[in-house]
């Protein structure tokens, strides 16, 4: 059974959740019977139709958070709110991420030329910076005593030693960040905090707007629905050992190359 090192009652955040690998992690933790309030957070909740029906189901334990990962504000904002709450958290998993968004010229980029710095900036923002600022603020809310975790959803084209195909500058590079960002907050942690422990994960290739426009040169036994994915991250996470923090793993719990 997934989270059962959680206590009873024990709290999760999921940062977002609106849709994809997010909103399904947000499911299975409700199901999960050891776990508490679940904090569920998005650039627009009151846009996020998916998560509104899940909380009309699950009034007592499901609360809604806004938090955009380009925004700093919304992320102390967010730390106010579940200051104010009371919240101890024991587990926090950073899904979004951006591969493309054609409104602001954020296209995989095949060839050097086609690289531009908005794009550029928006991909940094939204895969490594925003996750590791919003830990930032969210970390004082992490329960002091109890285990605890704090996973990033990576990608297998973040490890650089992996990299053999090229391509993708701006998303291979800002998963290298993020892996970068959760394997320094390891570090520092072991120190400050030695019973979180922090991982960033490989998915594995998921059927999301995200891979969509991919999915015709992915073989069916390779592409994951939600359900499947955010079951075995949640399994991969559950059998972290602490010696372990700062590590970057596959979807199997087979380890990445940096």
């Amino acid at each position: 059974m997934a989270l059962n090192w959680i206590e009873e009652g024990g709290q999760v955040l999921i940062q977002g959740a609106s849709r994809g690998i997010g909103l399904e992690l947000v499911r299975q933790s409700l199901e999960q019977p050891r776990a508490g309030c679940v904090w569920a957070s998005c650039r627009a909740p009151e846009q996020a139709t998916a998560l509104h029906e899940l909380a009309d189901r699950n009034p007592e334990r499901l609360r809604l958070l806004k938090l955009d990962v380009t925004d700093e504000a919304t992320m102390a904002a967010a730390a106010d709110r579940l200051r104010e709450a009371g919240a101890r958290l024991q587990l926090i998993v950073h899904a979004s991420g951006v591969l493309h968004e054609r409104n602001r010229r954020v296209l995989p980029e095949k060839r050097l030329e086609e690289l531009n710095l908005e794009a550029l900036t928006y991909l940094f923002q939204v895969n490594a910076a925003g996750p590791i600022l919003a830990t930032r603020y969210l970390l004082p809310l992490v329960h002091p005593e109890a285990p605890a975790a704090v996973a990033a959803i990576s990608a297998r084209v973040g490890s650089i030693g992996d990299n053999r195909k090229g391509g993708w500058y701006g998303y291979r590079a800002s998963k290298a960040a993020l892996n970068q960002f959760m394997h320094t907050l390891a570090i520092e942690l072991q120190r400050r905090a030695p019973n979180v422990t922090c991982l960033t994960l490989h998915p594995g290739t998921t059927d999301t707007d995200l891979s969509r426009p991919f999915q015709a040169w992915v073989p069916a036994e390779q592409l994951f629905a939600t359900e499947r994915t955010a079951a075995q991250l949640l399994a991969v996470i559950d059998g972290c050992p602490t010696e372990e923090s700062g590590s970057f793993f596959s979807w199997d719990g087979q380890r990445i190359p940096w």
